[in-house]
């Protein structure tokens, strides 16, 4: 007998802590082809199964997302993966170092892959990663099968790191949305694909170029084409809150909210919000999703964002602003 999803009377109704009759649950509407969100260790995605056709095209139907952007399929080990998509030996090497964590690798799709097409949006590859969020991997274990989830938000909108923000979005498209540990990282997984002689960065992320280049032995190049992605992630508009971004602030304007970082940030805006007083790259990513939520939802006229150094985790934050910051194309 099929389940029937909980009709709140208001959106949080349908935030569940991950027990294991709500993870059961879960597994269920998924197996029956509805979306389910959950935490991941980046930010919260929207989930389906990925060898259901329809259920993953009702991810691009909830999020509005143009079919041509790929999605990340998740999937509980290396063995797993190694049913649906074929490792290089850099490949392979990378993922026994990042995974389970923040890293997906794009890898050519195996003859018969079981997977939807739709997940590939067209392309011969498939982007995959092992999480390492506990709520995710308790999922996977109940539901026996691969993942699509891309972030749990509107499409080109701020991506989700609490099941607040999901239930704001996307409360009547999902069947229901878990709780769990934060969003650690904060920031979307990095993408990389092996290609000969070196590693395309398709996206930046919490695992950076260094470290993949130190693991790899090989240089790592960024590549991205706006208008035919091979990752998500690659739009040229994409991570925006509604209220404009203007970024390298150090001053603050008439009405503007402040995003800063560090401890010299004007004291003067509308509202504030510090990623991090300390100048911590890593708490500044773990914070920076969450922050642009609150300041989004303070009627300012617009958020003066502080400079953000440019090195290490920094390549990955300011990846995301200047993309939230980009104007959207007619």
């Amino acid at each position: 007998m099929e389940i029937e999803p909980h009709s709140p009377k208001k959106p949080y109704e349908k935030i569940m802590q991950p027990t294991l009759a709500h993870l059961h649950l879960a597994a269920k509407y998924l197996t029956q082809g509805k979306l389910v969100s959950f935490p991941t260790e980046t930010v919260y995605g929207l989930g389906a199964d990925a060898t259901n056709d329809a259920a993953v095209a009702r991810i691009f139907a909830a999020k509005k997302r143009p079919s041509f952007n790929p999605l990340i399929v998740h999937l509980s080990s290396i063995e797993e993966a190694e049913k649906y998509v074929e490792f290089d030996i850099t490949s392979r090497k990378l993922a026994a170092s990042f995974w389970p964590g923040p890293f997906t690798l794009v890898l050519k799709r195996k003859p018969g892959c079981a997977l939807s097409q739709l997940v590939s949006a067209g392309l011969d590859t498939i982007a995959v990663r092992v999480p390492e969020h506990p709520v995710i991997r308790a999922l996977l274990q109940d539901f026996k099968r691969p993942i699509a989830a891309p972030s749990a938000n509107i499409s080109g909108k701020l991506s989700p790191t609490k099941p607040e923000h999901v239930a704001r979005d996307l409360s009547d498209k999902v069947a229901m949305i878990l709780d769990g540990p934060p969003c650690h990282n904060g920031l979307e997984s990095t993408i990389v694909h092996v290609f000969g002689s070196g590693v395309r960065l398709l996206r930046p992320g919490s695992i950076t170029a260094r470290e993949i280049e130190e693991v790899s032995g090989l240089r790592v190049t960024k590549f991205e084409d706006a208008q035919n992605p091979t990752a998500p992630g690659q739009l040229k508009s994409h991570y925006a809150p509604n209220t404009p971004l203007r970024l390298n602030a150090t001053n603050i304007g008439v009405g503007e909210a402040l995003l800063a970082f560090g401890n010299n940030a004007p004291k003067d805006a509308k509202m504030i919000r510090n990623l991090s007083p300390q100048g911590s790259l890593l708490e500044a990513a773990a914070n920076l999703f969450a922050m642009l939520h609150d300041l989004d939802q303070s009627g300012s006229k617009a958020i003066a964002v502080s400079p953000i150094p440019n090195k290490a985790l920094g390549v990955a934050i300011n990846d995301r602003l200047s993309r939230a910051a980009a104007q959207k194309e007619d």
